[in-house]
């Protein structure tokens, strides 16, 4: 239910029995309108109107986001089960938005609370106590979100609660009663959506605490029976890692989790470059080229192929993020003290280096390589793959045969960009294809598709490349180009 402006000043249970919604209604009534009711009823509307759901969560549209609409029109829990990097979160925290703008609870209580039937000790004894008077607040879709990262060391205090014998000895109350807790981030979820992210790391104890409230109503704490019957939607994620190098997830819960959605990495680069543009942070006035921004995706997707990373472990979706970030970053820097306009280009890919690094989990065999002599080889790998699609059946024999005539070049890192597409011109042919890859007469914009040319044919192994310096290829590799061409 959306509040009107009436529902909105409210203060009283007396106040909001007048509003269309609630009239006709009574206290303790026995109609309850669970959260799980609540979602269904708004992801309903919004299929209707063919409003976009979850915004913000892209690559999803017709695998992850299907099954999430179904278990939620089934009112079910969930977990999402899938690699770090996969928009767990983001997925989860969007679920808010299918809550109301606006509920109202009862005011003075730690738990929010119904106001015509609460659940909680304290919110039953002031609806008595107060009746048609009984002050009420308006709780927004933001404030109904609660959200915990799952560690080894978190109890069964921290998420349900604890008995409080100061709290018993105000009230005069026993140590078992309600209203002598503490509660944890569980019950002051309710009425909401309570998330638990990594559940695996949970203890055993915590998980099957966790099970009894929700399932039961009821847990032990400190050895007195607590009943509680909350009104929560409980979303969890989880990576397929914990299962084996962490922990586990208990039967008893895992079972009656509704349903289990796999997430996965973006399938296609142009969806990851949709992806990394969205998150990215960077200064406004700093140029990407589309064939740097679909290098700089191709990395993460080499990256996740390539034999020498932990493909249990997986390439998070941040390393293109962060490489753009970083990349953008070193183009600025170069244009501020004069080394160039503010247009990205491959040396500053690869001086985003320990963006890449961070981002993956080395096999022995990466290990004794090392992981900036991976990440540059990946990036190599990255740069054929980019120059094979824009530029697979251009012609450049006539380059090739200048570079194997024992000719060399160094491409210029810094000055005018116009003075360096003058350099570009002693190799022939690249002017004009750096031209066709730019797409623009920008020479700052022509001279990072120079270099990119030189590197997608470095990656595809007919120059070779030592720093900026690029060459003819290693006679073996030509023994080896020569061989398969024959």
């Amino acid at each position: 239910m959306t509040a009107t402006a009436t529902q909105t000043r409210a203060r009283t249970l007396a106040e909001l029995l007048q509003t269309p919604e609630y009239a006709g209604r009574t206290p303790f009534d026995g109609h309850i309108r669970l959260v799980q009711d609540e979602v269904r009823e708004n992801l309903t509307r919004k299929l209707r109107a063919g409003e976009e759901l979850f915004p913000g969560v892209v690559g999803y549209d017709d695998t992850v986001i299907p099954q999430l609409v179904n278990a939620l029109l089934a009112r079910q829990n969930f977990i999402l089960l899938g690699l770090r990097g996969q928009a767990k979160s983001r997925i989860l925290r969007a679920i808010t938005g299918l809550l109301d703008d606006v509920v109202p609870v009862i005011d003075g209580v730690d738990m929010p609370d119904d106001v015509l039937n609460p659940i909680g000790a304290e919110g039953r004894h002031l609806l008595e106590a107060h009746g048609l008077e009984l002050p009420i607040r308006w709780l927004p879709r933001a404030d109904r979100y609660v959200e915990k990262l799952a560690t080894p060391d978190v109890t069964v205090a921290d998420l349900i609660g604890d008995v409080d014998p100061i709290k018993a000895a105000r009230l005069g109350t026993s140590l078992g009663d309600t209203r002598s807790m503490h509660f944890g981030l569980l019950p002051r979820a309710n009425r909401g959506i309570f998330a638990v992210n990594e559940l695996a790391d949970l203890a055993p104890k915590v998980q099957v605490a966790l099970f009894n409230i929700l399932q039961e109503g009821d847990v032990q704490i400190k050895g007195y029976p607590i009943r509680l019957e909350l009104d929560v939607m409980l979303v969890f994620s989880a990576n397929p890692e914990d299962y084996t190098a962490r922990g586990k997830i208990v039967t008893p819960l895992k079972d009656r989790i509704g349903s289990e959605i796999r997430t996965h990495y973006p399938t296609d680069v142009r969806l990851g470059m949709d992806i990394t543009a969205q998150e990215s942070v960077r200064a406004e006035h700093i140029v990407v080229p589309p064939f740097i921004s679909e290098l700089i995706e191709e990395i993460a997707f080499q990256a996740r192929e390539d034999g020498r990373v932990d493909k249990q472990s997986g390439v998070s979706q941040r390393l293109p993020i962060s490489l753009l970030e970083v990349a953008a970053a070193n183009a600025e820097r170069r244009s501020l003290v004069g080394e160039g306009g503010a247009v990205v280009r491959v040396s500053d890919v690869y001086a985003g280096l320990p963006a890449i690094t961070g981002k993956m989990e080395l096999e022995y065999e990466g290990e004794l390589k090392g992981a900036d002599s991976v990440a540059k080889d990946v990036i190599r790998k990255a740069a054929g793959a980019v120059y094979g699609r824009l530029l697979g059946s251009a012609d450049t024999k006539e380059l090739e045969k200048w570079f194997e005539s024992g000719n060399v070049f160094r491409f210029p890192q810094g000055g005018d960009a116009g003075a360096a597409m003058k350099a570009t011109k002693e190799v022939p042919g690249l002017t004009e294809l750096a031209a066709e890859v730019a797409a623009s007469p920008d020479d700052a914009v022509r001279v990072s598709a120079a270099e990119f040319i030189l590197e997608g044919l470095y990656g595809r192994k007919k120059l070779s490349r030592a720093e900026e310096l690029y060459a003819a290829p290693e006679p073996e590799t030509r023994q080896q180009r020569g061989g398969r061409w024959n």
